[in-house]
Formats: C-alpha cells, structure tokens, sequence
C-alpha cells in the first residue's frame, strides 16, 4: 500500500479517482525511478526423506524459529510449510512442530495491525490451532480447501500454514516449486529443508529444480534472513516486477561485490547441529560447531551472541569472537 501510495497517489478518499485513472493509462505521479523491498509469503519446503526423532524435533524448531522471530514481524519470516501428503513421517514431523512451536517462548504480538491480522486468521479459519494465549496459530489446510487466505495474505504476525503437496522424492520437489512459485504471493524468500542422503540421491535434479525456484534468495537447510545478513549477497525480490504489479519488490539492497544482473543468492547450512554434524566435517555449509544455533527462538544466548558477533564485524577481536563462541555452545 504504501509504494502503490508513493508511485501512484492515494486509494481512499481524496485523489482515489485520480489515482484510478493514473494506474488505468499507464502514468504512474511519480517520475524518478524507486527501488522497494516489500516482502510476501515465504514457503518452507520441507523434502521427504528418512529424518531420525532428533532431525524431526531440531527442523520443528527450526520452523517455528523462522515464523516466531520477532513475533513473525518479519519480512522474510516463514509462514506456509509446503510438506508431503506422502511422506510416513508428516504425521510425526507435524507433531514435532505443533510441540516446538507450543512451548517456544512466548513474546508480544506488537506492530501495528498485527491484532487485527490474528482476527482475521481466525474468521477466516475456524479449525485453526492456537497457542501462547490465542497469540500465535498453526494453520493446516486439509485436501480440498481452499489455501487463498494463508498463501495470498502476508500476514506479518504468528500465523503459520501447513499445505499439503502429493509425491516423494523428485516428484515431490518439483511440485512443492511449482506450487510456491504459482500460488503463492511474492518473491522474496524461499526455504528449503533436505536431509543429506535425499539431497544426494537427487544429485544435479535438485540443482536444477532449485533454479525453478522463482524467489530473490534461496535457504537449503538455513533460514533465507541468512541472505540478509550477508553484505555481500544480494536482498531483493525476484527480478520481473514493475510499477503495476510490483510484488516483493524492485531492485537489490547490500550486493556489496557490485555485481549487476543478480537473479538470487543462495545460502546454505548444515542439516544436523553438533555433534550431530560431526560427519561432515571439512564440508562448508553443510558442518556445524553449534549445538544449538544461537539465532533458535529457544537459545537462552541469543542475545549477548548477536551482540558479540556484531561486535566481532567491527572490531576483528579474535579474543572477544572466543567469549562469543563459548556463550553460543550455551544456547
């Protein structure tokens, strides 16, 4: 609302007529050329495969992280789970993540209108599950529903769908795209789940399915804020929007190489935490020093990390990034 405001003038009240006849010949009031970052549905793939108790317990939080952080006042926040009706372990995966994100700590719901956004969810789907005092919802779309509400709404508080996509394996992968890149709203993040055997049985399959995705910034088993944290990746939505239909956004932020023409960045991370991960170990992205990420909505050290690790960008204090990296292995 706010750029269609600024590129095409007011919707209500005064100048709406003007504005109407502006967007119907193509004459946008404002002249200079905009660059925007507006946000959208972001999905969360999660690709079948043979996952232990602890994988299903570890991407539930890792789930509920991506919708719960700042109180899913996010930008790039997750917020509809694309999982397989096919899978053997949906019925356990979606228990783990209906225990985590129940008992992650419980946070205000404070940006403005984001009340009205929980009301909204709740009239517009009566079989919703509520959490944390009625401030937080699991939204699971049964076969046959109808998923417009949670895939067309970016709902900018904690309201988090399920949506259900046939198949296994490859089948399923290219669905899950599809589905994320036709029906629902916006381009600027995608997340992808994959356990390490799956994504190898794939091999180049999933390269190429991944470059289907139709999104500004692609997590494989991280979070795509990773994207944003990274000066050196480019933050923006999809490239393909215009003035009229301008979806997440126009232009790139940070993209501190200069490179021009970047379709989307990519980031990765590992699927187990430590010592979990120790098999993996000399393989960038994929092994981890962290028992539990400090960035977790449950990590009682996420504060004084973020704060350490901020600090460690400035200064370049190897014996403060120690003090740092002691406080994660408390998460």
């Amino acid at each position: 609302m706010t750029f269609d405001t600024i590129v095409w003038g007011p919707s209500h009240g005064p100048g709406a007529a003007e504005t109407t006849r502006r967007r119907a010949e193509g004459e946008p009031r404002l002249t200079k050329p905009i660059t925007a970052e507006l946000g959208g549905v972001s999905p969360i793939i999660i690709v079948p495969g043979e996952w232990t108790a602890a994988d299903l317990a570890y991407h539930a939080e890792h789930v509920a992280t991506m919708r719960l952080q700042n109180s899913g006042h996010n930008c790039i926040a997750g917020q509809v789970v694309l999982v397989s009706s096919d899978w053997p372990q949906r019925d356990a995966f979606l228990e783990a993540l209906e225990k985590a994100y129940a008992a992650a700590p419980q946070r205000p719901v404070w940006y403005p209108g984001s009340a009205a956004k929980l009301e909204a969810a709740a009239s517009v789907h009566s079989t919703a599950q509520w959490f944390a005092d009625g401030t937080r919802a699991i939204i699971e779309v049964g076969p046959g529903d109808d998923a417009t509400a949670i895939e067309q709404t970016e709902y900018f508080a904690p309201v988090l769908g399920i949506v259900e996509v046939a198949g296994l394996g490859q089948e399923f992968l290219d669905a899950a795209v599809a589905h994320a890149n036709d029906r629902l709203v916006g381009t600027l993040g995608a997340n992808v789940l994959i356990d390490p055997a799956t994504e190898h049985s794939l091999g180049e399959d999933f390269e190429r399915t991944l470059a289907d995705l139709r999104y500004g910034t692609i997590a494989i088993n991280a979070w795509t804020a990773f994207g944003f944290l990274q000066p050196a990746l480019t933050w923006g939505g999809f490239p393909g929007a215009t003035l009229d239909d301008v979806g997440s956004g126009l232009g790139v932020v940070h993209n501190a190489l200069l490179l021009d023409r970047v379709e989307r960045s990519v980031v990765r991370g590992p699927f187990r935490p430590f010592p979990r991960s120790s098999g993996a170990i000399g393989r960038p992205g994929v092994f981890s020093v962290l028992p539990k990420p400090p960035w977790f909505v449950t990590s009682r050290t996420g504060a004084v990390v973020s704060e350490g690790f901020t600090r460690f960008q400035m200064t370049h204090d190897w014996i403060g990034l120690g003090r740092t990296l002691l406080q994660a292995f408390r998460a």
